[in-house]
């Protein structure tokens, strides 16, 4: 099994269709690997009921060919149902035995993907900071002393340790974020609604989110992707009303104006070094007053949804109360506190401060910041419970409340060899943008693997294009740089490469044409391979770009050196009678040089 340790997605996969690795073997010599006392783990999976999910995907004929997660194995937070299996939301008084699988699992599973464990998590989802379970704190990956972070500490740590390529946690304040930047792995908290909750133990049924945990940021979309989809029988679920509007080349983010470290001068250090990677990068870094951020983030425990958790739990509470453990019981008791009046006003203010972070957010491509401020120990959590907790907060709680997309991703080492991470946040359904901007940083700044010491595989980041875009080949003005450049950057088109045509054209310098444009035609013989760039465009952008564009130029389909066919940019054949061939230089830029020289 140690053969195996921090394999991504990908890597289970090619070993089974190259046939290198038995699914059968290979998972149940995972499964014996799990210890019994390990506080990462609630539930194990017996050999029988392992089995019994191979039998059912053989006896489906499936193979590792067919089925986008065949034989990947995963593990489940528990607070999310698996058919067959205790639930018990860390509270052994609370469990009951799931008659079905969540929605989520169900989807993971008819995919080919193996459940072998549940997770440990802080009781009832309720704790950033992983020590609030009867099964013992979950210790962090890197250094036992310090917490791995909460709640989703057990899917957490199950990832970062490199047994599983990817986890299932939930997310109501940060729960899918905070342990991610804690063991230096991906934590994907995607839009309200875009996964279904069904069969989920909420924390706040209003707020909660299934999120994943993953090595990568592509095994994190993966498994989006498999996962997302409407659910007619979540009432919360839903469907995004348009693509995702990917990032400018030089991404704009805001960043907190002021930031707190409660003392943790090492996190300080590392957030110092990350803008200045950013930087580097071509990042601009914009500070934003987070005010209403930090003002929304109070209403969450420090308003009535603390009612909705008791909510989730109220009949339990009745009799059982004393078998909670005493921090989360003292936080959700906090519900006789409030009416169904300060319910209401609550929610107006939540709807006022929604807006102004909205609005805040509609002039950078996404927020930034530290997924949390401060690394405790697990020491320093005990002896000061709550307080300790609310800061690991600190850049999370506003999150679900403002209806945001978020991304924890690695941000390197600390001095001290701890993990340091961040987090980008963007509007509802910016997901795909998000995770498209999390591979380039994954390739501009490589992160190890969790605690494997692994060095992430690179991939090509650009290679497809995005659901939702048009790849746009140019040839002349709309070239970085020139005259008619902005027509497609205030569509948010993104660059993607430059590269060249095949050698089946020729390049026309069109005459009596402001700005100067030329002219590219389709050839049968001494044709030549020209410059272009491609970029990708929006598609709800795309008719409003074509529209710009005059005769006799228009948009056709072209045929790059290795092979792709884009659409680009074409010239009527008539327009070039006269034209001046510039087909030699081998681009337009050199045309344009060539005038100045």
């Amino acid at each position: 099994m140690s053969d195996q340790l921090g394999w991504t997605i990908g890597e289970w996969l090619s070993a089974y269709r190259e046939q290198t690795v038995d699914p059968r073997t290979a998972l149940h010599a995972l499964r014996q690997q799990l210890r019994d006392d390990d506080p990462a783990w609630i539930y194990i999976l017996s050999a029988a009921e392992l089995d019994a999910q191979l039998d059912q995907l053989d006896a489906a004929g499936a193979d590792a060919l067919k089925l986008p997660l065949y034989g990947v194995p995963f593990v489940v937070k528990d607070n999310i149902d698996v058919a067959g299996i205790p639930t018990t939301a860390a509270c052994p008084t609370f469990t009951y035995i799931a008659s079905a699988d969540a929605t989520s699992v169900a989807k993971l599973r008819a995919a080919g993907a193996i459940v072998l464990a549940k997770t440990n998590l802080d009781q009832f989802a309720t704790g950033l900071v992983g020590t609030r379970s009867p099964y013992g704190a979950v210790p962090n990956s890197f250094n036992p002393d310090y917490v791995s972070g909460g709640s989703s500490s057990g899917s957490a740590v199950a990832v970062a340790s490199g047994l599983f390529p990817f986890s299932l946690g939930t997310d109501t304040a940060g729960s899918g974020r905070v342990p991610a930047g804690f063991n230096n792995i991906v934590g994907l908290k995607p839009t309200k609604g875009r996964f279904s909750t069904l069969g989920v133990v909420p924390a706040c049924r209003s707020l909660d989110c299934v999120s994943i945990f993953s090595l990568t940021v592509d095994d994190a979309e993966h498994v989006a992707r498999v996962m997302e989809g409407f659910d007619p029988a979540d009432g919360y679920s839903r469907t995004a009303p348009a693509p995702a509007t990917f990032f400018a080349s030089k991404p704009r983010f805001g960043i907190p104006a002021e930031l707190v470290w409660f003392g943790d001068s090492e996190s300080e250090f590392a957030w110092h070094k990350t803008l200045a990677q950013l930087i580097e990068l071509g990042a601009e870094l914009i500070p934003i007053d987070f005010t209403p951020m930090q003002t929304l983030a109070q209403l969450l425990y420090g308003g009535p949804w603390v009612a909705e958790r008791h909510a989730a739990i109220a009949e339990f509470m009745v009799e059982h109360a004393e078998q909670m453990n005493p921090v989360v019981r003292g936080i959700i008791k906090q519900a006789v506190n409030f009416t169904a009046t300060d319910a209401y006003n609550a929610e107006y203010s939540r709807a006022d401060l929604a807006r102004a972070i909205q609005t805040q957010m509609a002039s950078v491509d996404a927020l930034l910041v530290p997924t949390a401020p401060r690394l405790p120990t697990i020491a320093e959590v005990d002896a000061d419970p709550v307080i300790v907790n609310s800061q690991l907060g600190t850049w999370t709680n506003f999150v679900n409340l403002a209806d945001c997309s978020a991304l924890a991703l690695p941000a390197g080492l600390r001095n001290d060899g701890l993990p340091f991470g961040i987090t980008l946040i963007a509007p509802a359904w910016q997901d795909a943008a998000l995770a498209e901007f999390g591979k380039y940083w994954a390739k501009a700044a490589p992160w190890t693997l969790g605690a494997t010491r692994r060095v992430a595989p690179q991939t090509d980041i650009r290679s497809q294009v995005p659901t939702g875009y048009v790849r746009l080949a140019v040839v002349g003005a709309h070239l970085t740089g020139m005259p008619l450049n902005t027509q497609l950057t205030e569509r948010k088109a993104r660059f993607v490469e430059s590269t060249f045509t095949a050698d089946c054209y020729r390049l026309f310098a069109l005459p009596n044409t402001t700005p100067p444009k030329p002219g590219l035609i389709r050839t049968h013989d001494k044709g030549a391979e020209i410059i272009v760039e491609l970029w990708d465009v929006p598609t709800h952008h795309f008719g409003s770009f074509v529209a710009l564009i005059p005769a006799p130029l228009g948009i056709g389909t072209l045929t790059l050196k290795d092979g792709r066919e884009v659409k680009g940019f074409i010239c009527e054949g008539a327009a070039v009678e006269g034209a001046k061939d510039i087909t030699p230089l081998g681009g337009w830029r050199a045309y344009i040089k060539s005038l100045t020289a």
